[in-house]
C-alpha cells in the first residue's frame, strides 16, 4: 500500500442507547475506487455532529449510516460524501436509498 495515500478512520464514541435510538440511511455512492476512498467518505460522514455510525461497502457502493435526524438531515450526508472529494482527484457523488 502507498502510504501516500493512506486515509486513517476517525473515530468516534457512542453509546449503546444512542445506536438504539438512532435514525438509519442507505447511500449508494459513487466514484470510491479503493479503501482509502471509502474511508474519506466514511471520516467524512462521521465527522458530522449527530452522525453516531458509518459502514462504508466499497464493493457494493453503499454506506449505512446511524444518525440523529435532529442534528443531521439527508441534504447534509449528501453533502458531505460530494465534499469529501474536492480535491481535483477524487469525485464523490451519493443518492438516498433508503430512509
Amino acid at each position: 500500500m502507498d502510504e501516500k495515500w493512506h486515509v486513517e478512520p476517525i473515530k468516534k464514541t457512542v453509546s449503546a442507547n444512542q445506536i438504539c435510538r438512532a435514525d438509519h440511511i442507505l447511500l449508494a455512492i459513487w466514484g470510491m475506487g479503493c479503501e482509502n476512498c471509502a474511508m474519506r467518505v466514511r471520516n467524512s460522514l462521521l465527522s458530522l455532529d449527530g452522525v453516531h455510525a458509518v459502514q462504508v461497502n466499497l464493493k457494493k457502493a453503499l454506506a449505512e449510516i446511524s444518525f440523529d435526524h435532529r442534528k443531521v438531515s439527508v441534504i447534509m450526508l449528501l453533502n458531505a460524501v460530494s465534499s469529501t472529494g474536492n480535491n481535483g482527484r477524487h469525485i464523490y457523488t451519493a443518492q438516498l436509498i433508503r430512509p
